[in-house]
């Protein structure tokens, strides 16, 4: 009975002892699993793959951006009058930024409301009743044009022929009085006077060779003067010898001849005239007479008619088109002042006032609309979605961290010139926040994609990669050689990835930089983000 009781208190004690060397070399796996996690191997480090959880967390840099910012241009391009804001002003829509002079502006608002007043006013004038005065007033249209058709198919009376033979006469006395005033201007400048000016003028020498000589043997002050004196002398003196030889004054000559040529048009118009009545009416005349006459009486008979529905439709037609172009031009008077399309504040403005303003003039954002835009690498977009939860932190602030969730994906892609990577940009909205954020902040975003627990894991820098297969492998170290195998890899996050097929957990690898390290700018199956 002792025996049987001796046997069965070792038997508990060998059952302690392997319990306590289990949980002993649990606990120091467990420890050098997290010593394996928490240290960042170097090239030439071994680590060891271990069974962990994994919490796949997307990460991504970008920059915070207003979903809503304008270039404004002012609607009617001018001379800048007034400029309401500077930079970093706060505006709220509607408010005046900028105005241009509208001086001329508003006269075209003006003309255009006179014309409109102007059409309404012939419409009406259409509409309306012939007065007594109208009619009394065409009537004697009609009489006045048929008594000069009248006179046209009668003939020239004995006076009218009296009348014209005598403006000839006139004309021909007109011609030989300015005839004579031609000859008269051409007969101012006779021999004698050149003679006279020329013996002036070799006067005026010999006096300035005189001066000279005295001014060389005894120069003075006075020598000088004497000196300058007969210089001038001599100039003046030649001037008169060459207005002289010129010939009579240009403008009187200019003015004999012209009175000359329009008495001699007025004299073959009257001789002309005279001409045309002795024939008589020409059929062309008569014919042009007989027209005023058609005319006339049509304007009486369209009085007695009233007017005409084709006149009306295009009286209201000119009304409407006199409309429109007040339209126009009180939209280009509205336009002279830019204003606010939103709430937001003022990022730059390119003019100042006395300027030209065309084209952008106030640029504009809104704070309340911030987003932070990132750049993801094709292979991760299809792990992101919309309404997916993020946080953001700023890289002015990196310890604080703002609430955010995806609002947008660009449904196309961009490349880079000369870069194979292929990224979309993804918009995250901003949380509310107390930090004074700014447009063009850097912002890292990070979401969590997927988690895997109990999954062979092991450190990234010990995943090598192979860009033109597309492979990747590990340096599995076996006793006192390194084999490289190949491994696939599934989820991964910025410290660890998981091993899907390749290695057995307690598998020693080296870290080794002769292979261009995974995640290196490639990022395989539901990981990280690429791009900034």
């Amino acid at each position: 009975m002792q025996t049987s009781r001796t046997k069965k208190r070792s038997y508990w004690i060998i059952g302690g002892l392997v319990l306590l060397a289990a949980v002993t070399l649990f606990f120091g796996l467990n420890r050098r699993n997290q010593s394996q996690a928490a240290a960042t191997p170097e090239p030439g480090d071994t680590v060891i793959a271990f069974i962990g959880d994994l919490s796949a967390s997307a990460t991504a840099s970008g920059q915070v951006l207003p979903r809503r910012e304008a270039g404004l241009a002012v609607g009617t391009p001018g001379r800048v009058e007034q400029v309401f804001v500077r930079v970093g002003d706060a505006v709220h829509a509607g408010d005046a930024l900028l105005q241009v002079e509208t001086a001329d502006l508003a006269l075209n608002v003006a003309v255009a409301e006179q014309r409109v007043l102007l059409e309404q006013a012939n419409l009406a004038d259409l509409l309306e009743e012939p007065s007594p005065a109208e009619i009394s007033s065409a009537e004697a249209a009609v009489a006045s044009a048929q008594a000069s058709l009248d006179d046209l198919l009668g003939g020239p009376s004995v006076a009218e022929l009296a009348a014209s033979e005598a403006n000839v006469r006139v004309a021909e006395a007109s011609l030989w009085s300015a005839s004579a005033s031609l000859a008269t201007v051409n007969d101012t400048i006779g021999a004698a006077q050149i003679q006279a000016s020329e013996a002036a003028l070799l006067a005026a020498q010999i006096s300035l060779r005189n001066a000279q000589e005295t001014n060389e043997a005894n120069p003075n002050q006075a020598t000088h003067d004497a000196l300058m004196e007969a210089n001038q002398a001599v100039a003046e003196a030649q001037a008169q010898l060459n207005s002289l030889l010129a010939g009579p004054d240009q403008g009187q000559l200019g003015a004999a001849q012209g009175s000359v040529a329009s008495a001699e048009a007025s004299l073959e118009g009257s001789q002309a005239n005279l001409a045309i009545q002795a024939s008589g009416a020409t059929p062309a005349q008569i014919s042009a007479s007989g027209a005023q006459v058609a005319q006339a009486q049509a304007t009486l008979a369209n009085l007695f008619e009233g007017a005409s529905q084709e006149q009306i439709r295009a009286a209201k037609a000119r009304i409407e088109q006199a409309r429109l172009s007040l339209q126009d031009a009180e939209d280009d008077l509205s336009k002279a002042t830019l204003l606010a399309p939103f709430d937001g504040v003022v990022t730059a403005v390119h003019t100042s006032e006395g300027e030209f303003a065309s084209g952008p003039v106030v640029e504009l954002i809104d704070l309340d609309s911030l987003q932070v835009v990132l750049k993801v690498d094709e292979v991760d977009i299809g792990a992101l979605s919309i309404g997916q939860p993020a946080s953001i932190t700023l890289e002015t602030w990196p310890n604080v961290e703002i609430e955010s969730e995806v609002v947008a994906i660009a449904p196309s892609a961009k490349s880079s010139l000369g870069s194979a990577l292929v990224t979309y940009q993804v918009h995250l909205a901003m949380g509310p926040t107390d930090l004074p954020v700014r447009v063009g902040m850097t912002a890292n975003a990070a979401l969590t994609t997927a988690e895997k627990e109990a999954v062979l894991l092991v450190p990234n820098e010990a995943i090598n990669v192979d860009r033109q297969a597309g492979t990747y492998s590990v340096s599995l170290v076996l006793g006192d050689t390194v084999q490289e195998v190949e491994v696939t890899v599934g989820l991964h996050d910025g410290r660890h990835s998981q091993i899907i097929s390749g290695l057995n957990s307690g598998d020693e690898l080296l870290v080794d930089n002769a292979i261009p390290t995974a995640f290196d700018g490639v990022r395989p199956g539901g990981g990280m983000f690429g791009g900034n």
